[in-house]
């Protein structure tokens, strides 16, 4: 409570606890855990058991919170404020956003609603002593039976490789030709892939073509219902062909080479941009480089097809978005 922040950033190989058949062990995923008592800033000025204290501290000096070690986490208790702010719809919050954007009055605005909501104290100016957590757990539980832990700091595709070791052995019998005449479809799942990969049977780059004609069918329709907001035909022919080679000389780099990703749109994926669904995000936050996970993914030979559509600013669950279609 207050001194640590959590990342929700899915990693490769795992997610979360895999249930997996009782001879076998189980998965999950733990960040490096965290630095001994000692380690870090310490004793700096304006440092309380919060972090939240600012006696003491120089003109422009970082705030620092005090390590997690530290803290009586017995003795700290939630208080919820209440916030003050305009509740504006329509032309109103055109306008204040118009204002908020202006280089002149944004500032003080800005400024004003700071101190009326005794938020004066931002954590961009402030040094936290420990590591992120992936896995939002303190302190650390005791290690369990039949689970392994897969540090953080791994290259990915060892990550993977460990995280596949956990599973059933594959059986690829009966998974590419449908006992059903009138329903020839088949639900691949990510091994069915590698294997048709690996068999010959398939390629990445006809994979492609099959995914590029499926999402332009979509957008032609007649209203447009777009599978993803942001797709380049040649950027996934491009990585598709890389993929395709490594398999052809007998080097895929794991079992998700060649596996197709769309990527939601307030994840950063280049060479797209993120604008979280709206019409502007992208102007004020530029993509500069891969989200973790996209880095992480990308490293295991994964194919991002694009960037999927979403409820505006993830404000809702429905995904209906007037920007982009529905």
């Amino acid at each position: 409570p207050g001194r640590r922040h959590h990342h929700k950033t899915p990693l490769p190989g795992a997610r979360g606890r895999a249930l997996v058949p009782a001879a076998r062990p189980q998965l999950r995923i733990h960040s490096a855990p965290a630095p001994a008592r000692g380690e870090g800033p310490r004793n700096r000025p304006g440092t309380d058991q919060m972090g939240g204290g600012s006696g003491g501290r120089g003109k422009g000096m970082p705030r620092a919170m005090a390590p997690v070690e530290e803290v009586d986490v017995a003795a700290v208790r939630y208080k919820p404020a209440e916030l003050q702010a305009p509740h504006l719809t329509g032309f109103p919050l055109r306008a204040f956003v118009w204002l908020l954007e202006s280089p002149l009055l944004g500032p003080l605005v800005t400024s004003i609603l700071k101190k009326q909501n005794n938020m004066t104290q931002m954590l961009q100016h402030t040094v936290i002593p420990e590591r992120p957590m992936f896995y939002p757990e303190y302190p650390p539980q005791e290690p369990e039976r039949g689970v392994v832990t897969l540090g953080d700091d791994r290259d990915p595709v060892d990550r993977v490789e460990e995280a596949l070791s956990c599973l059933a052995p594959y059986d690829p019998s009966g998974r590419f030709t449908s006992a059903d005449e009138k329903n020839p479809f088949l639900y691949w799942k990510i091994r069915d892939f590698a294997y048709a990969y690996r068999s010959g049977i398939t390629t990445p780059s006809a994979v492609a073509e099959l995914v590029i004609a499926g999402v332009e069918e979509w957008n032609n329709k007649k209203p447009p219902m777009p599978m993803l907001i942001f797709f380049k035909a040649d950027d996934l022919r491009k990585q598709a062909d890389a993929s395709t080679k490594r398999f052809e000389k007998g080097s895929p780099i794991s079992v998700l080479d060649g596996i197709f990703f769309a990527v939601k749109d307030d994840i950063d994926c280049l060479p797209y941009p993120s604008k979280s669904a709206t019409t502007f995000f992208d102007e004020i936050r530029p993509v500069e480089k891969d989200a973790v996970a996209v880095s992480r993914l990308r490293k295991c030979g994964v194919i991002f097809i694009g960037k999927a559509n979403m409820h505006e600013l993830g404000l809702g669950v429905t995904g209906n978005n007037p920007n982009y279609g529905y």
